[in-house]
């Protein structure tokens, strides 16, 4: 076996294109899984190298498992990425990341970076569900985790942290903040921002110590009047870590790395710009600065998110293990083009400088890259967050506009199909990994007979299905055939 990569033992042409002892920290990113690392991650060491600047070298934190860190550490915070196209793999070790703390373990440290007068920035991919938000864009106030940060533990979720380490920077004068989201989420700067007042204004109701509460959310509120929530659009494919892949790795480099991310050769990084203080020249390194992120991210929203979930269900409940197989169904892709043409095409204002047949066109060409293995199980993971992001803006944009949006109401469908049937067409389990997966499972255990009994049970899950579009008849009796079609074959 290999030597493990570290600063000591990694040859010197596979080095970074940035001295990581020469970098401080001024960027905190919530969220330490693979997609940071294979993405923002990728941009800052680009930009860092392009213009020389020290001062962008990054503090991970992971939300919940001391996982990554165990990664990372013997590695001195080297890990590489083993990027996948039709062509031969090539690799390429990242050295931006400078510490990694746990967040479980250790809040208060989480709280002194963030509110680390060096740090102007803090990023975020924590998915959907990390934002703990209810169905209509605001905080949760009733989760359990919210509330046990409102009371004054030491915060554990990411609207908590950044709540704390805000009052601390107002305590010690660190100077405004901007904070970037990089999740798949509709006008996510300004989703997140609703999420942050949300809080302090719930800070004042917190019976326990309710003076120092009061004095808090005073704080936090002035803070958040100088934060910058900017949106983004983030996009590259970046499937789970194999063996065969670490494997792959370690010949091209000649040491074993264990942090090993894998990803697809197309990057995309689309930013508003609207940032409170310094940051690193991203632009250098390829992402596009816009004073309007909307078009672009709906467009990918709709046409690449979502038909990527459309694929993982239905190519899931059809026994096949990766999109880039489900692809290569006839059937299945045709369904996948007439999404993006017939139902989500027709909804969206085209980005200056994007055509959307092209980019509907790369999506496919992207899903059937062989060399990714993105299994339909990891892409159908938190449907119930998911959907109402990646779909039913659709459903409700072609209802008003009169139509019938026929294939994007099947891939709910397959959603529906997916969770009840719980195995695929050769008998294998399909897991469901999801952050309502009791509520689901309870109601599809309870659906009446027939594809309109599990329809019926469906769409009354109101934290995905809001009342209108539930109510809708059209919507309905799309549901009740696809799920007949699905259940039928």
């Amino acid at each position: 076996m290999s030597e493990r990569l570290s600063s000591r033992s990694l040859p010197v042409e596979w080095a970074p294109k940035v001295d990581p002892r020469e970098l401080s920290i001024g960027i905190v990113h919530l969220g330490l899984g693979a997609f940071h690392r294979a993405h923002q991650a990728v941009f800052t060491e680009h930009a860092a190298a392009i213009t020389g600047e020290s001062r962008w070298g990054i503090s991970g934190v992971s939300q919940r498992s001391a996982s990554v860190r165990e990664q990372l550490a013997p590695q001195d915070g080297l890990y590489s990425v083993l990027t996948r196209g039709l062509d031969s793999p090539s690799v390429q070790v990242i050295g931006s990341m400078r510490e990694v703390l746990t967040a479980p373990e250790d809040p208060a440290a989480v709280v002194a970076r963030i509110a680390d007068p060096a740090v102007t920035l803090v990023t975020l991919t924590v998915t959907e569900k990390g934002y703990r938000a209810v169905a209509g864009g605001g905080l949760d106030l009733a989760d359990p985790e919210i509330q046990a940060d409102l009371a004054g533990r030491p915060p554990r979720t990411v609207v908590g942290q950044l709540a704390a380490g805000l009052v601390r920077r107002a305590e010690t004068g660190a100077g405004p903040l901007t904070i970037l989201s990089c999740d798949n989420l509709v006008a996510n700067g300004p989703f997140l921002r609703r999420l942050m007042e949300d809080y302090a204004a719930a800070l004042v109701s917190v019976p326990e110590a309710r003076v120092e509460a009061v004095s808090s959310r005073q704080r936090l509120a002035e803070q958040l009047e100088s934060t910058r929530f900017p949106a983004g659009m983030v996009d590259r494919i970046v499937p789970a870590t194999t063996d065969a892949d670490r494997e792959e790795a370690a010949r091209l480099l000649g040491v074993r790395d264990e942090a090993l991310v894998v990803a697809e050769p197309f990057i995309q990084w689309v930013i508003e710009d609207d940032f409170a203080g310094a940051r690193p020249a991203w632009e250098r390194a390829g992402a596009v600065l816009t004073d309007d992120v909307a078009p672009w991210e709906q467009a990918k929203l709709r046409m690449l998110n979502a038909t990527h979930s459309m694929l993982a269900y239905l190519g899931g409940l059809r026994g096949y293990e990766t999109i880039a197989e489900a692809v290569r169904d006839a059937e299945l892709a045709e369904l996948a083009g007439e999404l993006m043409t017939r139902d989500v095409v027709p909804t969206l204002t085209p980005p200056d400088g994007l055509d959307l047949t092209a980019y509907g066109a790369s999506v496919l060409e992207r899903f059937a890259n062989p060399a990714l293995k993105h299994r339909t199980a990891q892409v159908a993971m938190d449907g119930s967050v998911k959907l109402p992001v990646r779909l039913l803006g659709t459903v409700r944009d072609r209802l008003e506009a009169g139509a019938e949006p026929r294939v994007a109401s099947l891939a709910v469908a397959g959603w529906m199909v997916y969770v009840a049937a719980g195995r695929d067409v050769n008998g294998r389990e399909l897991p469901l990994d999801d952050p309502q997966a009791a509520r689901l499972r309870e109601a599809a255990a309870s659906a009446g007979p027939g594809p309109a009994g599990l329809v019926d049970a469906m769409l009354s899950i109101e934290s995905v299905f809001d009342k209108e579009l539930a109510a809708d008849k059209l919507f309905r009796s799309l549901l009740i055939e696809g799920v007949g079609s699905l259940q039928s074959h």
